[in-house]
């Protein structure tokens, strides 16, 4: 379980001082819950992250365990390492909006016939419970050749879920190479 602390002030200085410290700012958040203003080890945030099984991960800010996905985050412009982050508290059985991440395996017939594999959308906006949200959409790219791609309405979904984003949209293609 990550553990993290309340932050009491929420300014700018505080904000840096934290950052200089080797922690990240964050806010813990949801429909009928308390914003909480945290901060986490970077270190441990990452680690976390990386390793964990489910959509949601169990994190631990003063004396309140919460169950939390990540909703968004923000990277510094010249070195890109993660300088804050927004999380969504699950609570179990509200419908809420969802970002799930996309991932792809195999390597595209088109890449052979002179194309490139482009990744349109990362996550995909998902309604529905946290109980019935899937951990991640694999997408399997061997058949694609140029010029073909998977479109949001290719994609099966769990029931009780729904996909928010339009269905005509591309998830990711293969498109001819300059």
């Amino acid at each position: 379980m990550l553990e993290g602390i309340v932050r009491e002030s929420i300014g700018k200085t505080t904000a840096k001082k934290l950052r200089r410290d080797g922690y990240l700012t964050a806010n813990l958040y949801a429909n009928g819950v308390e914003n909480i203003q945290a901060a986490f080890k970077r270190g441990e945030f990452a680690r976390t992250v990386r390793n964990k099984d489910n959509f949601a991960f169990a994190v631990k800010v003063g004396d309140k365990e919460l169950n939390v996905v990540i909703q968004e985050y923000q990277l510094h412009p010249v070195h890109g390492e993660v300088v804050h982050v927004d999380l969504r508290v699950t609570v179990p059985g509200q419908v809420t909006n969802f970002l799930v991440p996309v991932v792809t395996h195999g390597t595209p017939i088109g890449l052979k016939n002179k194309g490139v594999l482009v990744m349109s959308k990362k996550r995909l906006k998902v309604r529905g419970t946290i109980e019935d949200m899937p951990t991640n959409f694999d997408l399997d790219v061997e058949p694609l050749d140029r010029d073909a791609s998977i479109l949001v309405r290719d994609i099966e979904v769990p029931a009780n879920c729904r996909l928010m984003d339009r269905p005509d949209v591309a998830i990711c293609g293969v498109i001819k190479s300059k």
